[in-house]
């Protein structure tokens, strides 16, 4: 069987050219999360899931519910870490030839005001292997929102992804991994199941960062890839030689939401 590690509560496109739309991610991907450092801000314990029992806070309704676990890591045997990225950080025009050629099982977490330009482009790389999860319409930081206001850029980007690929994302990528026990209610009350952050981040200069545990790649862990930064290495640059590493560990990049 496999099991999430988790933690508790606490912490209509236009047409246009493939030249455009790489030119449109180039201009937005350098704001979002691509000054992340390896972790969230103040990573709270290892533990079981968390439930609602009307503590505290703002609720999205006034009866106790199950919160969406959240996860770093997935508990599992098989020899496998999974890729991960925020605002469709694909700016790299060789990184989709490196999803299409290698049939990547990628997870791209999209914001809507990053990636709304671009959603042909995304829907490609989508039918070959790469998976639209959420991250919200404008990459606000959530913790101490309001749950209105949380619900809105969570449910927001629900709809919108829905519209546009036909399919609702299960998954959620807080801006920035910050959240508090009212994102996850609003999470739970978007259909999400799961908050994914990670237990490793590839930095713009190619070097990998664990948020805490060994300094190595185990058989579960979720890594964060950051997008490109001016001064970095590039995406696909980065994203080969990742893929050497996980190679020579003698494991391999396995498709996040068949664990989750």
């Amino acid at each position: 069987m496999r099991y999430g590690r988790f933690r508790p509560t606490g912490a209509a496109p236009t047409a246009m050219s493939a030249v455009t739309a790489l030119a449109v991610l180039a201009a937005v991907l350098l704001t979002g999360c691509g000054a992340r450092s390896a972790g969230p801000a103040e990573p709270p314990p290892v533990a079981q899931q968390a439930r609602a029992g009307g503590q505290g806070g703002n609720q999205g309704n006034g009866r106790g519910q199950d919160l969406p676990p959240v996860v770093d890591h997935v508990r599992t045997t098989d020899p496998v870490v999974f890729l991960t990225f925020d605002d469709s950080a694909e700016r790299d025009p060789r990184f989709a030839a490196l999803i299409r050629e290698r049939r990547l099982p990628v997870t791209l977490f999209l914001t809507d005001t990053v990636a709304g330009p671009v959603y042909g482009h995304l829907a490609r790389l989508r039918s070959v292997g790469a998976s639209l999860q959420n991250h919200t319409l404008d990459h606000r930081s959530l913790r101490g929102l309001p749950y209105a206001g949380q619900r809105a850029e969570i449910c927001g980007q629900q709809a919108k992804l829905k519209s546009r690929f036909g399919v609702r994302p299960h998954l959620f990528r807080p801006p920035h991994g910050t959240y508090d026990t009212t994102t996850l209610r609003a999470a739970a009350d978007c259909g999400i199941t799961a908050v994914v952050l990670w237990r490793a981040a590839l930095d713009p200069a190619g070097d990998l960062a664990y948020t805490r545990g060994d300094h190595d790649l185990r058989p579960g862990d979720i890594v964060s890839v950051a997008p490109d930064h001016p001064t970095g290495v590039g995406l696909s640059a980065r994203t080969e030689r990742l893929l050497d590493e996980i190679e020579d560990q003698g494991l391999r990049v396995g498709r996040l939401e068949d664990y989750l």
